[in-house]
C-alpha cells in the first residue's frame, strides 16, 4: 500500500482498486507474462488447441468437486449463452418454476414466457435482498433460479429446499457462487457460470454442466421450436460427447483459455475450492464488520444466512439519503462511486442498473483483504464529501 496524495483524506489505499462485480479483478500474481504459453495462429480443433480446451474442462471439474458421471462443456456467450442454450434445450417436456429475485433470474422469467412462450410457468418473484418461500416450488416441475444473485447480493443458503427424489431438472445459474460457495452437486442438474467471476478470468466463454438425469432429458426429448446451431448438444438423438471434450460450438479465443489456466493453476496453489471459499467468506466479513460499525450504512439482503460473500450489495440507510427521491438516491448513490474513482481507489462499486441505489462491491476470492480494509475509510470519506 502507498501513501494517499490528496491531503484531508486516508493515507492508505489499496493496491488493487478493482472492485468490479464483473468482469472481476484478476487473481493475485496475475501477469501478461502468464500467457506466454497460449496456443495462438493454430486452429482450436488442432491437437494443441483441443488440449487446452480439454485441460481447462478436467481442471475445472477436478476444482469444483463435480461428480464424475457430469459433463462439462465451454459454450459462447459467458453464462448468459450458457443459461439459454440449456432453457432453450431442455424446457418443454414439464412444468416451470422459475425463482426470480433479482434482474438475471428476472431474465430467465423473459426467455421462458415471452421468448420460448411456455404457458406452464410458475414465477415465484421477491424484491431485492430477499428470497422467494423456496418451499413453494414442486420437486416433479423443472426449476430454474440463480444460486447467488449477483445483482442484489443474495444467495441461497443451502440445497436442503431441492429434493433428492425429484422429477424434474433443477437448472442453476450458478455464476457468481461457482468457485465461492459449496454447491451440492447432487442436487443440480444443470449448472451454469462464466470465467470472469470469482477467477476473475477474460469473457465471453461460458460453462455447461450436466449432471446424467440433464443428458437423459436431452437424449429423450425434442423441443417443439427450431434449435439455433450454438444450442445444440445433441446429434442423432444423442449427446455430442466431443463437446464435453474440448471441440467447442464455436471459435473460442486461445489467448483468454491461457487466461483461465492461469486463474485455475493460482486457484490450486492457494489450496483449491476450500481456499477459494475461505478467502471470499473473510472478504465478507471484514464488511460486514465496517457496516456493524457505520451508522450510514447497511446490507441490502438484510438476514445474514443468504448474504453473498462475493457480489456485496449495499444501500444507504443515512435519513439525509432515504428522505431524497428515487432519482436523487441514485445520484447520491453515483457521486460516491464516482469521486472513488476520480481518486484510483475504486472502480466500478455503484450499484446494478436495475437495482436499488447504493453500493456494489466485489469480494470473491481475488480480491485481497487488505485492499478491502483500506477501500473502507475511503467509502466513509466518500459519504463525508456528499453529505456535506
Amino acid at each position: 500500500m502507498v501513501a494517499a496524495a490528496t491531503k484531508g483524506v486516508p493515507n492508505i489505499r489499496p493496491m488493487n482498486p478493482h472492485f468490479s462485480s464483473g468482469p472481476c479483478a484478476k487473481h493475485p500474481g496475475w501477469s501478461l507474462e502468464n500467457l506466454q504459453n497460449a496456443c495462438l495462429g493454430r486452429s482450436h480443433r488442432s491437437k494443441p488447441g483441443k488440449a487446452k480446451l480439454a485441460e481447462a474442462i478436467t481442471r475445472t471439474a477436478t476444482l469444483l468437486g463435480m461428480p464424475g458421471d457430469y459433463r462439462l462443456a465451454i459454450v459462447p456467450a459467458s453464462d448468459t449463452g450458457a443459461v439459454e442454450m440449456a432453457l432453450w434445450s431442455l424446457l418443454g417436456a414439464r412444468g416451470i418454476d422459475i425463482l426470480a429475485w433479482e434482474s438475471f433470474g428476472s431474465g430467465w422469467v423473459n426467455d421462458v414466457m415471452k421468448q420460448l412462450k411456455l404457458k406452464d410457468v410458475r414465477v415465484f418473484e421477491s424484491d431485492y435482498g430477499v428470497l422467494p418461500d423456496l418451499a413453494q416450488v414442486d420437486k416433479d416441475r423443472d426449476v430454474i433460479f440463480t444460486w447467488n444473485g449477483t445483482t442484489s447480493g443474495v444467495r441461497v443458503p443451502d440445497g436442503k429446499w431441492i429434493a433428492a427424489d425429484r422429477g424434474g431438472l433443477t437448472i442453476c445459474d450458478a455464476t457468481s457462487a461457482a468457485f465461492a460457495q459449496e454447491l451440492p452437486w447432487d442436487k443440480l442438474d444443470v449448472a451454469t457460470f462464466s470465467w470472469q467471476k470469482v477467477l476473475g478470468s477474460e469473457a465471453a466463454h461460458g460453462m455447461l454442466a450436466l449432471s446424467p438425469r440433464a443428458v437423459e432429458r436431452l437424449e429423450s426429448y425434442t423441443p417443439p421450436w427450431p434449435m439455433p446451431k450454438l444450442f445444440r448438444m445433441t446429434s442423432g438423438g444423442k449427446l455430442m460427447q466431443d463437446l464435453f471434450q474440448g471441440a467447442t460450438i464455436n471459435t473460442p479465443s486461445m489467448l483468454a483459455v491461457e487466461d483461465y489456466l492461469s486463474a485455475l493453476s493460482w486457484a490450486e496453489k492457494i489450496g483449491g475450492l476450500p481456499a477459494l471459499i475461505a478467502r471470499a467468506d473473510a472478504n465478507l466479513k471484514i464488511i460486514s464488520d465496517w457496516v456493524g460499525r457505520t451508522h450510514w450504512v447497511d446490507f441490502l439482503a438484510a438476514e445474514p444466512a443468504i448474504r453473498s460473500n462475493t457480489s456485496v450489495c449495499l444501500r444507504i440507510v443515512d435519513p439525509s439519503f432515504t428522505a431524497l427521491d428515487g432519482a436523487g438516491q441514485t445520484k447520491a448513490a453515483k457521486q460516491i462511486a464516482s469521486l472513488l474513482e476520480a481518486e484510483n481507489i475504486a472502480y466500478d462499486i455503484d450499484s446494478y442498473r436495475d437495482a436499488p441505489p447504493g453500493l456494489r462491491i466485489w469480494a470473491g476470492a481475488t480480491v485481497e483483504g487488505a485492499d478491502l480494509t483500506a477501500l473502507l475509510p475511503w467509502l466513509e470519506w466518500a459519504w463525508g464529501q456528499i453529505k456535506n
